[in-house]
């Protein structure tokens, strides 16, 4: 039994931030989980996954983030908890919906939470998800520590039905991947029975249709939506998610949210600024508890924000603080405007140290200066063989690459590739021999690469072609597919399909005959979509790299529609090819003459793959066993074959 199920009210465990986030939807009697992995938000849905069974829970990784939000949404419509997960980049997929879904309003409870990944540590953005809230009018909670992202998701649910509307509570990667201890409360012993209602007149919320505005009358649905927010904010004002620490009268008050307020407690404490400095902590980012904020401000003359990512709550306590000068006097105001706080990446207790001190007039140095210059001594002394960012040994995308990038070179008519999202992100990259020349949102690659393909009567004589991921072609590229196929915009789209959502963890799609939770369902082909949209389609092995190379070619050449290239080959990393190495290579050192070939080292100067190893004492490549996998694509690219491989039986 998962301890995330341990029945034991007060015990207390040590949960990573998504398994605490997971344990608050637990207690709070949800009976249906949806989301699209993303880090870092995966390991929620995942974790909910695995007690599926015993805690009577319906979890899906659902296409795409709308759908993973349609489909909690159904649930909230019958009456039933759901949770509905998505990293930042999701909720812009989702927005569609989630704007209709502010406005019908909701039954069942309905929590969306998205996690944002401040210093974009495993995305191609950091842009946030709390402005969405602003827009759209839910409220918006931001939970600072373990125990609150276990206890505000909890009480999340309560604050949903409690106003009929869909709530966000945003986490970040600091919280959601990091670990701390949490108390359990109670776990619900009954579900609610499903039952949607519908007989009621269209204004009714309880018993009649669901619906989002009609046409030309607003004020049937947006001035109650706007009542729900004013209803929001005076449960703000009570909540204990936003609380004051520190002197009656501060120099100086802190007003943090989310994990910036423990960068902020930290810092006091190193200034030792606990009679000085105070910290608001305000886990209600919107609408803003007004009252509160306005007696914490009264304290003080000077407030510093810290938050990440934009100025969101700073620039909203601002507008607070100038409606209401007559109240709490005249401020001055610190944070990202002023330049005391930077206005990109993530924070840290440094940071906030280096900011108070400015503006204290402190002198502080967070590492004494014996100890900075023994540690440099020390780090000068190691010898670190310098790293870079590259696809895994055997990765299945670095083969596709070498072909695609070589078929291009071949053609001589300056193709290009439109990228997409996933570990082939990395094709724009050296790995991946600066294939990819565009990159942006899922499925974008496939609707630019359209887009190109329709600049032919124009005078574009450039090749095109596109890759995404198998995982990408459910998720949004399918769409610019069909556009492409209907306009007979013609380019390649190569799909890399790696037999799983591989960057987030191996989540299933729609592709793999598995869910969520396990259960054996049927596979969607993708060649046979493409097919019956009316796309050629030819499936190639990319470790087969003459026969990928040569269709490449061939379909380049072609001056009419749409042709897909579904390059099939498991991740290095998946569970059926970790089992055990197909090929053992060899490098006969006699015939390497590396640096002296006319290759000059191609394996380990352009190839690259982190399991061919320059040998400088011999001046010969040779094999890492202990991470090569054995894929055999190494002994295909030697000109001087030098690289051989043997079967394993």
């Amino acid at each position: 039994m998962s301890y995330l199920t341990d029945t034991t009210e007060g015990v207390q465990h040590l949960l990573m931030g998504n398994e605490a986030i997971a344990r608050g939807a637990l207690e709070a009697g949800i009976s249906v989980a949806s989301g699209y992995p993303g880090t870092p938000s995966s390991e929620i849905i995942e974790n909910l996954a695995r007690v599926a069974s015993p805690g009577n829970l319906y979890v899906e990784w659902s296409t795409n983030e709308k759908v993973a939000l349609e489909v909690s949404a159904a649930a909230s419509f019958a009456g039933l908890r759901a949770l509905c997960v998505m990293k930042q980049n999701g909720v812009n997929v989702a927005s569609d919906f989630l704007l209709h879904l502010a406005s019908s309003g909701t039954r069942g409870g309905i929590v969306l939470v998205p996690c944002d990944d401040p210093g974009a540590l495993s995305s191609v953005n950091e842009g946030e998800s709390r402005y969405f809230a602003r827009l759209l009018e839910i409220p918006l909670l931001e939970p600072a520590d373990f125990q609150e992202a276990k206890d505000m998701v909890k009480w999340a649910f309560e604050l949903s039905e409690a106003i009929k509307n869909v709530v966000m509570v945003r986490s970040v990667t600091r919280l959601s991947h990091a670990s701390g201890n949490v108390i359990f409360g109670a776990l619900p012993v009954s579900k609610r029975l499903p039952a949607f209602k519908y007989h009621g007149s269209l204004l009714d919320p309880d018993c009649g249709p669901i619906i989002s505005l009609l046409p030309g009358m607003p004020e049937s649905k947006h001035t109650p939506q706007q009542g729900k927010i004013r209803e929001a904010a005076q449960l703000f004002e009570q909540t204990p998610f936003n609380a004051y620490e520190g002197p009656k009268n501060p120099e100086l008050l802190i007003v943090a949210c989310s994990v910036a307020s423990l960068y902020g407690r930290e810092a006091i404490h190193l200034l030792g600024l606990e009679s000085r400095v105070g910290i608001l902590k305000v886990g209600t980012t919107w609408p803003l508890p007004q009252q509160f904020l306005k007696k914490n401000l009264s304290k003080t003359k000077e407030v510093l924000f810290i938050e990440e990512v934009f100025p969101f709550l700073e620039e909203q306590v601002k507008i607070l603080a100038a409606e209401g000068v007559s109240e709490i006097g005249m401020k001055v105001f610190y944070g990202k405007h002023s330049g005391h706080i930077p206005s990109v990446g993530e924070l840290n207790p440094d940071i906030i140290i280096d900011a108070l001190s400015k503006l204290l007039g402190l002198k502080y140095r967070a590492v004494p200066k014996s100890l900075a210059g023994k540690v440099e001594e020390a780090t000068k002394a190691c010898v670190v063989p310098p790293r870079e960012l590259s696809f895994c040994p055997g990765c299945p995308h670095r083969a596709s690459y070498w072909s695609i990038h070589n078929a291009l070179e071949l053609d001589g008519r300056e193709g290009f590739v439109c990228g997409d999202i996933g570990c082939y992100t990395l094709g724009m990259l050296a790995c991946g021999f600066n294939a990819v020349k565009t990159l942006h949102s899922m499925g974008s690659g496939t609707g630019i690469a359209s887009g190109f393909g329709k600049l032919k009567p124009f005078g574009l004589k450039q090749p095109v072609l596109a890759v995404c991921g198998d995982s990408t072609f459910f998720h949004t590229a399918m769409p610019a597919l069909v556009n492409a196929i209907h306009h007979q915009s013609p380019f390649t789209l190569v799909i890399l399909d790696n037999r799983g959502t591989a960057m987030t963890g191996f989540q299933s799609h729609p592709g793999l005959p598995v869910n969520a939770m396990g259960e054996e369902m049927p596979a969607i082909a993708i060649d046979e979509i493409c097919r019956a949209m009316g796309a050629s389609v030819e499936i190639k092995d990319p470790f087969d790299v003459e026969e990928t190379q040569i269709s490449l070619n061939r379909l380049m050449e072609s001056q009419y529609g749409v042709h897909v290239l579904i390059l099939r080959q498991a991740c290095a990393l998946s569970p059926e090819r970790k089992t055990g190495k197909k090929y053992e290579m060899l490098v006969d050192e006699a015939v390497c003459v590396g640096e002296n070939c006319g290759c000059n080292r191609l394996c380990t100067r352009i190839f690259r793959c982190p399991g061919l190893v320059w040998n400088k004492e011999k001046a010969s490549a040779r094999i890492d066993e202990v991470i090569c996998a054995g894929c055999g694509v190494c002994s295909d690219i030697c000109p001087a074959g030098a690289i051989t491989r043997r079967e394993k039986v």
